[in-house]
């Protein structure tokens, strides 16, 4: 590691310990999603001197993401996110090795984003039924995996939770998505971020239409809670990486 590397991770250090801040230089991440949530994720990992990390996201920066991603400038619309992000990375830590992978994520992608199995998926997807693909995929090929849940129509920072997705309450998505994974025959070993806040609604009746024209609600959204689900997901996965504190998941 160059002198410049070692000063800019200094703290990351000193609080981990040079063994433990040896795995996260040596760990391998790969988001699915970097968007609201995600980008926030790939952000912090960044700067704590994750050494290997893939992007995977087919959209590109519009307008109406600037209230809440942190890749959406005026400067960066019309940009695909996963470039965007690789630039920014670039910035913070010239040595992490970046895969920016613009791809929607579903059954004819799986394999592509899943190999080589990296050693932490983050799952930032906010479509349900990719989602429940990725989750399945990731699951039957035992990849540790981190996923949010619903951070929109959410106001409350203090009811953030951190478990298994199986254990999780309040939140729509996570219902829907365990119910799809269960009759898959997956119910347990998920690691998730969820609210346990009721929907505060807002669902405007717009919609909007991704490129691969499947049409879906726009949720309101605060510019805080999808970058505080983004960081403790951020968070879980360093200490993790690290070999700190294993993630939150109930086995049974």
């Amino acid at each position: 590691m160059t002198e410049t590397n070692t000063d800019r991770f200094a703290r990351t250090r000193l609080l981990l310990g040079k063994e433990a801040f040896s795995r996260l230089c040596g760990s391998r991440v790969t988001v699915v999603g970097i968007g609201a949530v995600g980008s926030y994720t790939v952000e912090a990992l960044a700067r704590a001197g994750v050494g290997s990390l893939r992007l995977v996201d087919f959209d590109c920066i519009t307008a109406s993401n600037i209230n809440r991603q942190l890749l959406a400038l005026e400067s960066t619309l019309g940009a695909t996110k996963v470039s965007t992000a690789a630039a920014r990375i670039a910035e913070i830590n010239p040595a992490c090795e970046v895969q920016a992978d613009e791809l929607f994520c579903r059954n004819e992608t799986l394999e592509r984003i899943l190999t080589p199995p990296p050693d932490l998926l983050i799952d930032a997807i906010d479509s349900l039924n990719p989602k429940t693909d990725l989750l399945e995929a990731a699951s039957r090929r035992q990849i540790p995996v981190i996923s949010s849940m619903g951070a929109a129509l959410r106001t409350d920072p203090g009811a953030i939770r951190n478990g298994d997705l199986f254990s999780s309450t309040g939140c729509p998505l996570a219902r829907n998505v365990r119910r799809r994974l269960r009759r898959r025959g997956i119910d347990s070993g998920i690691a998730s971020v969820y609210s346990i806040e009721p929907s505060a609604g807002g669902i405007g009746g717009q919609e909007e239409f991704t490129e691969k024209g499947r049409g879906r609600n726009i949720l309101g959204s605060l510019s805080t809670i999808p970058g505080i689900f983004g960081l403790t997901i951020a968070n879980m996965a360093l200490l993790h990486l690290a070999g700190i504190k294993k993630l939150s998941i109930e086995k049974g």
